[in-house]
């Protein structure tokens, strides 16, 4: 089944988000690929929209940030796209106050999570403000380096403002934090597109026989039960999960129920919600696994 492959664009406020998305977009329509997009902006008011072309479509979240207060809508505007359009590849450029791991939650709708493949973060960063982010206020401090530790592409602008040493100093700085990730300088954001056709956020997930390389970025997974398990034994499964597992949501039938309920997992805190009518039973997972096909055996375990 073909699915439309899914790039997150974060970055703080001002890093080059929506001129990097406007290269793409035209990149994307001289490759003659269906493709869509969804920004998002904190105020009531888009101010970037007019960067995407009338023939492509276009979803706006406004007045909220994508990853909590517009949750709901933002799966209701993704299932639409879906629906109406047949897509190679769907944009997100997120609000610069969204965090990456909230994001991809935010995005991975059980509803259709296996329609999607995500291929990656890709993440703009202001090469001055990350030489001064001592100075910032510690929460958005913090922001950027999550944005970085989660990224899967790092495109440092304005590296025109800045010398060789400073230069050399950033790139050291984000490659100690993320060293999977390629980080490249730039300047208003151009960057080769191949890089991004070279993404395979999909691929982080496969083990590799005996051998598991260490990877910190985040990764996604996603079960399809085939029928009911016991619940004692799904939060045995809970208990043994590695802190490494950030996220969990989806639908689960117990075998003394009819209906299943809507669980939801943040952070090793479970929740479930009795839900009164006939369910996809799909589970998504987010975390920093290397091997999730394992965590997958052990749920078809569940079924027996």
């Amino acid at each position: 089944m073909k699915k439309a492959e899914v790039y997150i664009l974060s970055g703080f406020l001002g890093t080059g988000k929506t001129t990097l998305l406007k290269q793409i977009l035209q990149h994307e329509k001289n490759s003659g690929r269906n493709i869509a997009v969804m920004m998002n902006e904190l105020g009531s008011v888009s101010i970037d929209s007019d960067a995407v072309d009338t023939d492509v479509p276009l979803k706006e979240l406004l007045g909220g940030c994508i990853c909590c207060t517009i949750q709901d809508k933002l799966e209701s505007q993704l299932q639409g796209l879906l629906f109406d359009h047949d897509l190679d590849a769907i944009y997100i450029e997120t609000t610069g106050a969204a965090h990456p791991v909230e994001v991809l939650d935010a995005v991975l709708s059980p509803l259709f999570a296996d329609k999607l493949a995500i291929k990656g973060i890709i993440t703009t960063v202001d090469g001055l403000q990350w030489l001064n982010r001592q100075s910032l206020d510690p929460q958005v401090h913090q922001l950027l380096i999550e944005q970085v530790k989660h990224a899967d592409l790092i495109i440092v602008n304005k590296s025109d403002l800045l010398n060789e040493s400073e230069q050399a100093k950033i790139s050291m700085d984000i490659q100690g934090l993320n060293s999977q990730a390629k980080c490249i300088l730039s300047t208003y954001s151009k960057v080769p597109i191949k890089l991004l056709e070279g993404l395979a956020y999909t691929d982080k997930a496969k083990s590799s026989g005996a051998h598991v390389q260490a990877d910190l970025r985040l990764s996604t997974f996603v079960h399809q039960f085939q029928g009911a398990v016991s619940q004692r034994g799904f939060e045995d499964f809970l208990r043994a999960l590695p802190d490494s597992v950030y996220r969990i949501k989806g639908y689960v039938l117990f075998d003394h129920s009819q209906y299943p309920d809507l669980f939801q997992y943040s952070y090793g805190m479970p929740l479930y919600m009795k839900e009164y009518m006939k369910m996809p039973l799909n589970l998504v997972f987010i975390g920093q696994v290397t091997d999730w096909p394992q965590l997958g055996q052990q749920l078809k375990e569940l079924e027996k």
